[in-house]
């Protein structure tokens, strides 16, 4: 299962769209092109800081947990403060922020401020889900199954590789142009490239 598919299951496409003002529609093509940056960059924190899967799960805790998730889901408007907490952690710059709107924009055909929105609001519902994966798969790395349980196992599967590489498909391979799992590396350069 995509995660867009479980962002709507759980409500997180419709209570953006209401939200922002715009159609479900709009918001599934928007996640669908920004969660596999999101994804990246939660995977890259993780590689960077060599903290493995606890790493990941101390970063989530660290960012606001399964809580973000709530949040967005409430009725009351969310504090995308908190989202912006999360990009900044994960992209490092507002730059890539931008980048990586521009580059979903591009994708989609949805305007870049729309998507510069969303980014936000959609890094807490992905962190918070994460989060709440991972408290449910706390169990640990070594008694999983396959190289990549819990955590690590959910982030290779939403990015539609999972462990066995990109033969799965998903967004996240086609946005792959490198071919080293992580389409954050792709937007980067396409974006360092473009602020030359």
């Amino acid at each position: 299962m995509q995660i867009n598919d479980i962002l709507a299951q759980m409500g997180g496409i419709e209570s953006m769209a209401r939200e922002l003002g715009v159609s479900q529609r709009d918001v599934a093509s928007g996640a669908d092109a920004l969660v596999p940056a999101i994804l990246g960059g939660f995977k890259k924190q993780t590689q960077s800081q060599g903290g493995g899967l606890e790493g990941l799960g101390g970063l989530l805790a660290q960012l606001g947990g399964g809580g973000l998730l709530d949040q967005v889901l409430a009725p009351e408007p969310t504090d995308v403060s908190r989202g912006n907490d999360v990009l900044g952690q994960i992209f490092g710059s507002k730059d890539v922020s931008r980048a990586v709107a521009q580059n979903a924009a591009s994708q989609s055909g949805l305007d870049p401020a729309l998507l510069r929105k969303m980014l936000p609001m959609l890094a807490m519902l992905v962190t918070g889900f994460m989060a709440k994966q991972g408290g449910a798969a706390a169990a640990p790395a070594e008694a999983s199954a396959g190289p990549l349980g819990g955590l690590g196992g959910l982030l290779g599967g939403l990015l539609g590789g999972g462990a066995g590489g990109n033969s799965g498909g998903g967004l996240g391979a086609m946005l792959d142009l490198n071919g080293n799992g992580n389409p954050l590396d792709d937007i980067l350069g396409m974006a360092s490239k473009a602020l030359r």
